[in-house]
């Protein structure tokens, strides 16, 4: 077990969550889309937890305004998604708004035990500061080191931007009782950049849930007639590496095109992507599917003869954990990916790893997959096997437990 889990459960154990109540704010994604709060939400639930999220609604999924699923309580609201720096700070202004508006309406004639917070942004916590007020106790989930993100994405340097939102995550993590971290790299932002106390950080990493990820009846359609099927499986930002994938396929190209690649999810840089595989001369070998429901992920990974992670190293690539790698692994895929700290802490041995931002070694691990049939039996197997004993979602259940127990301890205190 993590650090973070093991420190509260050994302290903490007089407080029960039974019939307790938890509101979970998100902005980046609507829910359940967004995997990693849905996992939470449904472990909270079974705890024994009244569980209330609110989030923005999903362009083509997701759009209703207020649904229970599986005894989660959701409510939706309209936020148009941004496209470059300013249109963050309108998009950001306005979930804020949005956000208190409907914190105030759903407190209304109930009060809220835990108020869970997800960034990005690094504001929500803020738009609740009435319920803190009222006794609610505050966990911030930090899904992105949202300081590092704006370097990566927009490489404008230690600007007043930056500053701004080191400021902001200061702030969350003062008004936070506990942070929940998706890894160690993670957990040590919050012990030094934010202050907290060791006790107080609790790792609770993106994990697969076994009984949706696990391998199916291949499909050999998806191949359109190649030998091998590649698959990447995610959002789609310029911090994804997705410019990376395809001009490492490119390069794969120039010795070899008995592959077909498919690409599955959405972002702002899909556009440009499909212009650069037809520059390439890939329009026949690179596919982009959009957005897919999960029956089809698991089809297309069942299919997958490997899969791709190439996140190229940056401020916030190297320190933060990839759910698509976990889910390639618990799939039983080999991975190629670039050799970032938190990548190769995930992945170990079920990964060849190329020179970070690399093209070129990126495409050379590719065709190393794809030449040595043994080889990716033999790395598939180790992932499936990690993912199993270490990764699986199940593994952080007990941490995020853990860490509601220790808000609540406190707020007792």
């Amino acid at each position: 077990m993590n650090r973070g889990a093991s420190n509260s459960v050994d302290t903490v154990g007089s407080v029960s969550p039974a019939r307790r109540r938890a509101l979970i704010l998100v902005e980046n994604l609507s829910v359940p889309l967004d995997r990693r709060v849905w996992q939470e939400a449904l472990a909270l639930t079974a705890a024994g937890y009244d569980v209330v999220v609110l989030c923005p609604q999903g362009k083509d999924r997701d759009t209703e305004p207020y649904v229970v699923l599986d005894g989660v309580e959701i409510h939706r609201f309209p936020l148009r998604p941004a496209s470059g720096a300013l249109d963050y700070l309108r998009e950001y202004a306005q979930a804020a708004w949005r956000i208190r508006r409907g914190v105030r309406r759903l407190a209304r004639g109930r009060t809220f035990d835990v108020v869970h917070a997800c960034n990005p942004p690094d504001l929500l916590l803020l738009a609740a500061l009435s319920l803190k007020r009222r006794g609610s106790r505050f966990v911030f989930d930090h899904h992105d080191l949202v300081p590092e993100l704006y370097l990566s994405r927009f490489g404008r340097g230690r600007d007043l931007g930056y500053r701004a939102f080191l400021a902001l995550e200061r702030l969350s993590f003062r008004l936070a009782d506990v942070v929940v971290a998706t890894n160690e790299s993670y957990r040590e932002v919050a012990l030094t950049r934010g202050r907290k106390h060791e006790d107080d950080v609790f790792v609770v990493r993106n994990g697969p849930d076994l009984g949706r990820f696990r391998p199916g009846p291949v499909d050999a359609s998806l191949r359109r007639g190649k030998a091998h099927l590649l698959a990447y499986v995610g959002m789609m930002g310029p911090q994804d590496g997705i410019e990376e994938a395809v001009r490492a396929l490119g390069r794969l190209a120039e010795v070899r095109r008995d592959w077909h690649a498919l690409f599955v999810g959405d972002g702002d840089v899909v556009p440009a992507m499909r212009d650069l595989a037809a520059q390439l001369g890939l329009d026949d070998a690179v596919e982009f599917t959009g957005l897919a429901a999960q029956d089809e992920v698991v089809r297309v990974l069942s299919s997958a003869d490997l899969c791709l992670a190439p996140e190229p190293s940056s401020p916030l690539n190297d320190v933060s954990t990839m759910i698509k790698v976990a889910e390639y692994m618990a799939m039983g895929k080999p991975v190629a990916a670039f050799d970032l700290k938190e990548t190769r802490r995930t992945a170990e041995g079920a990964a060849l790893f190329a020179r970070p931002n690399d093209v070129g070694d990126l495409a050379r691990c590719i065709d190393e997959l794809l030449t040595d049939g043994e080889l990716r039996a033999r790395l598939g197997a180790a992932g499936r096997a990690r993912a199993e004993s270490a990764l699986a979602w199940e593994h952080s259940v007990a941490a995020l437990t853990a860490a509601y127990e220790r808000a609540l301890a406190r707020g007792a205190a």
